[in-house]
């Protein structure tokens, strides 16, 4: 592809006019690869050769913004009212022990940067003023291959998330992993690198993974034992499961996939999941069948996530019960009950009793709900 055309992809974002003029801002990773790819990119990562900080000062002068600068890793986000972006000056890094966040040096060069990286086909850099691409050793030739490959053979020890990302790639792009770095990534599992990286930063790119393609993202996690490194022994991948739960109609069809794995759910603490997921993931998974009334789903299922009806398994009945059975509503509240002369306890047990008596097809109307309710009978 003609490097004008790459730079054209990009398009003209308020981040890239923001910085036009600057001649040391390079976009890099992934952005560079998916255009490449013809796809379109999720977010543009910047670095800067030199000083990100005074370049990020210059681009927030023109928007009108303001700058926060992160000593430590010599970056700097702009803020303004319709954007927010990174600048990255090019850095070294040396890790101190395996699965450490890594030291870093300031004012190495550009190729010293992509060096750092990950994989091949993320360490490619596309010069904003010009759209010149430099790629790293090798990379032009995996991404025409299609190809996922480590750039030095101690990756996985430095950063054993990158064994997640290696997943998350294999699975969004539909690459091969390479045969060394295959060997690299299973020697890494075997060796007990995630053991040495903190549950918070491996449980981000757990989350992440769950976005990717289902179920070949799962699948990934079936390589080398890495999901069962993570979510326990009994982690294991049916991809028709997989896709079943992730058909039906769940708020988090990502988590209703992760459910169906056998995770052990006392790891989600120490992966630092929120407490939200960590709530659903943690439900238990009902048995279902598909014979089952109206009534039995719903004195079975009506406070369990959706989630965790879709991981059961029996698709007619969960389904039955996630399109239709859970949304069916009485024509009345506890205010009518209470009206009616019950108090406490009593109420809510009458419109269990009520809400039964619908869905068993006894009391369709207002009055026949309330009459079910207070245990009368209506006159026909």
């Amino acid at each position: 592809m003609p490097l004008v055309n790459v730079h054209e992809r990009l398009g003209r974002p308020t981040a890239i006019t923001a910085l036009d003029g600057e001649e040391a801002v390079y976009v890099v990773g992934g952005a560079v690869r998916d255009v490449l790819l013809g796809r379109a990119p999720h977010e543009l990562d910047f670095v800067v050769e030199g000083d990100a900080v005074a370049v990020a000062r210059r681009a927030a002068d023109r928007l009108g913004g303001r700058v926060t600068v992160h000593e430590r890793f010599g970056t700097a986000t702009v803020e303004a009212s319709d954007v927010s972006f990174d600048l990255a000056g090019a850095r070294r890094e040396h890790y101190a022990r395996p699965g450490a966040l890594p030291d870093v040096e300031l004012g190495a060069s550009l190729a010293e940067d992509l060096a750092r990286r990950d994989f091949t086909v993320n360490a490619i850099a596309l010069h904003l003023a010009d759209g010149e691409l430099t790629y790293c050793e090798g990379a032009r030739e995996d991404l025409e291959a299609g190809v996922l490959r480590v750039l030095h053979e101690g990756s996985f020890r430095d950063d054993p998330t990158r064994l997640l990302r290696l997943a998350r790639y294999a699975a969004r792009l539909t690459f091969a992993v390479e045969p060394r770095t295959d060997q690299l990534a299973a020697e890494a599992v075997a060796g007990g690198a995630v053991e040495t990286v903190t549950g918070s930063r491996l449980g981000a790119e757990l989350r992440l993974l769950l976005g990717e393609p289902q179920p070949a993202a799962l699948l990934e996690l079936e390589r080398h034992g890495l999901g069962r490194a993570l979510l326990g022994p009994g982690f294991h991948v049916d991809p028709g499961r997989v896709e079943r739960a992730m058909a039906l109609p769940t708020p988090r069809p990502d988590l209703a996939a992760l459910m169906t794995t056998g995770l052990d759910t006392s790891k989600l603490d120490d992966l630092a999941f929120p407490a939200a997921e960590r709530d659903v993931l943690a439900a238990p998974i009902p048995d279902l069948d598909d014979a089952m009334t109206d009534v039995e789903l719903w004195r079975r299922l009506r406070r369990s996530p959706p989630e965790a009806v879709a991981a059961a398994g029996a698709d007619g009945a969960a389904r039955r019960w996630l399109e239709d059975v859970r949304h069916r509503r009485l024509a009345i509240d506890g205010h009518d009950i209470v009206a009616a002369g019950l108090e406490g306890p009593a109420v809510g047990a009458a419109l269990d009793t009520a809400m039964e008596a619908m869905l068993d097809g006894r009391a369709d109307s207002r009055d026949e709900q309330l009459a079910a309710a207070l245990g009368r009978s209506i006159d026909p």
